[in-house]
């Protein structure tokens, strides 16, 4: 199941209400949400997205930059 994208647009963190970026496998199926300005992740679990402020797991630096890398090659 895919978010709508209608749906990804409202959908805000819980700590800084800013925007996420969604975090898809390379199956394509939607993993988490992530806040790069605080460098939290958060769960997606049968298609439902886990916002709760204690679901946000902190990411390394180098998985941060990786999401980054991911999301630049989704928007082309």
């Amino acid at each position: 199941m895919r978010l709508d994208d209608l749906l990804l647009k409202i959908l805000a963190c819980p700590f800084d209400k800013g925007p996420l970026i969604l975090v898809t496998a390379e199956d394509g199926t939607e993993t988490a949400l992530y806040n790069p300005r605080l460098r939290l992740r958060y769960p997606v679990l049968d298609g439902i997205p886990q916002l709760l402020p204690s679901c946000g797991e902190p990411v390394s630096q180098e998985e941060h930059e990786e999401l980054l890398e991911r999301e630049r090659g989704v928007q082309g």
